[in-house]
C-alpha cells in the first residue's frame, strides 16, 4: 500500500473528535449498498421476466412464420417448404391449418383456436408436445381425437377420453340452409407450454384432419418455421424474401410480439435510470462527507505538506478515501442484490396471477453486461463524487493551514 493509500485509510479508520463525519460516512456507503443492490434486484426482475416469458412464447409458437397475403390458404406450400428447408440455420419447417372454433366441454363451451399440425414432424421441435402432462397423441382409437390446452381443459372441465364437441366458424349447406360445422372429439391429451395465453386458448389435431374439416383440399393456413438461433429471425426473414414468391407474407416471432418486447425494455431503462438517482443520492454524501473530512483534517494537510508531500499526493489521499467509500458499497449491493435473486429463485417468492402475466413467480435473472453496466455506473459516479473534495484539499496553503484551529 502506497503513502496516499495508507493516509486514506487510516482517515476513514481512525476515531474522529466529530462523530458526525462517521456517520455521514457510513450512510454514504449505505446508500451506495442500497443503490447498487436495489439496481441488480429490478433489472434482475425486468430481464427474468422478459428471458421466462420470450423462452416460453418461442418454445409454443413459430419463430417465422409464412403465410399468404390475403389470408387464404397457401399455395405451394410444399414446394414452398421445401425452398425453406434447403436454407442453412433450418431447424424444421411444419404446416399448420388454423381456424377459430367454440368447444363445448363437460361443464361449458369455450372459445379456442384449433390448430392442425402434423403432430410426429412438430414433436421433435416441441418439449411440450413430445411430453404431454396427460394422455397421448391422438391414434386411431375409432374417434378422432384432440389435445387440449391444460387451462382450456380445466375451464371445460374436460380430461382424458371425455367428448368435446367444437363448432366451427365455418359452415355448410343443409337443406335449412347455412348451418356452423359441427363435429365431436375425444380429448386424447392435455398440453402445457407454461405460456397461459397459449394453454387456455388452443387445441390441436392431427393436421389431415383439420384440412378435411375446413375444406382447405390439402392446403394449409401457414408455414411454421423453426430456426437454430431465434435471435437470427430478421435476418432470415431478408434471406427468405429473395427466395420466396412475392404473394407470401413472412413474419417474425419478434415482430408478433414487439409491443410486449418494447414495453419490456422501455420499463427496464426507465427503471435503471430511477434506481441510479438512489446511488447519485448517496454519492452526494461522500462530498459531503470529504468536505467535512478535508475541514477536520487541515491541521494534518498542512503538516503532510510541510513534510514534502506535493498537492497531488493530498489530492490523491481523498480521492482514495471517497473511492473506498464507492468501492465498499458497491461491492457490499452487488453482494446483497445477487444474493437476493438467488433466495428469491431458490423459494420463489414472488408469486404473480398467471392469467395475467403468463408465468405463476417472476424469476430474477442478472446478465453479466447488465452487471457490468450496474457496479461501473455506480463506480463512475462514486469516484466522480470525489473530484472535487480532493481538488478543494490540494489546493490548501499550508501556511494557512498550520496555523489552523
Amino acid at each position: 500500500m502506497g503513502f496516499e493509500g495508507f493516509v486514506a485509510r487510516r482517515y476513514l479508520t481512525a476515531r474522529r473528535k466529530q462523530a458526525f463525519v462517521s456517520v455521514i460516512t457510513f450512510i454514504s456507503a449505505l446508500g451506495i449498498t442500497i443503490g447498487v443492490a436495489a439496481l441488480i434486484i429490478a433489472v434482475a426482475l425486468i430481464t427474468g421476466f422478459q428471458e421466462d416469458v420470450q423462452d416460453k412464447i418461442l418454445s409454443a409458437t413459430s419463430h417465422v412464420m409464412v403465410s399468404d397475403m390475403s389470408g387464404d390458404s397457401l399455395p405451394d406450400h410444399e414446394k414452398i417448404a421445401a425452398t425453406i428447408r434447403g436454407l442453412d440455420g433450418v431447424a424444421s419447417v411444419s404446416p399448420v391449418a388454423l381456424s377459430m372454433v367454440l368447444i363445448n366441454g363437460p361443464l361449458k363451451p369455450q372459445p379456442a383456436m384449433l390448430k392442425g399440425m402434423d403432430l410426429e414432424l412438430e414433436k421433435k421441435q416441441s418439449p411440450w408436445l413430445a411430453k404431454l402432462e396427460s394422455g397421448a397423441l391422438p391414434g386411431g382409437d375409432g374417434r378422432e381425437g384432440i389435445l387440449l390446452g391444460h387451462d382450456l381443459a380445466s375451464a371445460m372441465g374436460a380430461g382424458i377420453g371425455d367428448v368435446v364437441r367444437v363448432l366451427s366458424s365455418s359452415s355448410r349447406l343443409s337443406p335449412l340452409g347455412s348451418i356452423p360445422k359441427l363435429r365431436s372429439f375425444r380429448v386424447s391429451g392435455i398440453f402445457s407450454t407454461g405460456l397461459y395465453e397459449f394453454d387456455s386458448g388452443t387445441a390441436i389435431i392431427p393436421l389431415a384432419a383439420a384440412q378435411k374439416w375446413f375444406d382447405l383440399a390439402g392446403g394449409i393456413s401457414y408455414l411454421q418455421i423453426m430456426i437454430k438461433d431465434v435471435f437470427a429471425a430478421p435476418e432470415f426473414k431478408k434471406t427468405l424474401e429473395g427466395k420466396l414468391p412475392p404473394f407470401v407474407m413472412i413474419t417474425t416471432w419478434a415482430e408478433l410480439n414487439k409491443s410486449l418486447f418494447s414495453a419490456l425494455k422501455l420499463e427496464k431503462t426507465i427503471i435503471f435510470l430511477t434506481i441510479t438517482l438512489i446511488v447519485i443520492v448517496a454519492a452526494l454524501n461522500i462530498i459531503a462527507t470529504l468536505i467535512l473530512m478535508v475541514m477536520e483534517k487541515t491541521r494534518d494537510i498542512g503538516i503532510l505538506m510541510s513534510l514534502g508531500a506535493t498537492p497531488a499526493n493530498i489530492r490523491r489521499v481523498f480521492f482514495l478515501q471517497g473511492a473506498m467509500i464507492g468501492v465498499t458499497g458497491t461491492a457490499l449491493g452487488a453482494a446483497l442484490g445477487l444474493g437476493w435473486c438467488l433466495v428469491a429463485n431458490a423459494f420463489k417468492l414472488i408469486r404473480v396471477p398467471v392469467d395475467i402475466y403468463q408465468i405463476s413467480f417472476v424469476p430474477f435473472h442478472i446478465k453479466g453486461p447488465d452487471l457490468a453496466v450496474i457496479l461501473g455506473v455506480a463506480l463512475a459516479i462514486s469516484l466522480l463524487s470525489t473530484l472535487f473534495p480532493s481538488r478543494r484539499a490540494a489546493k490548501v496553503d499550508p501556511v494557512v493551514a498550520l496555523k489552523y484551529e
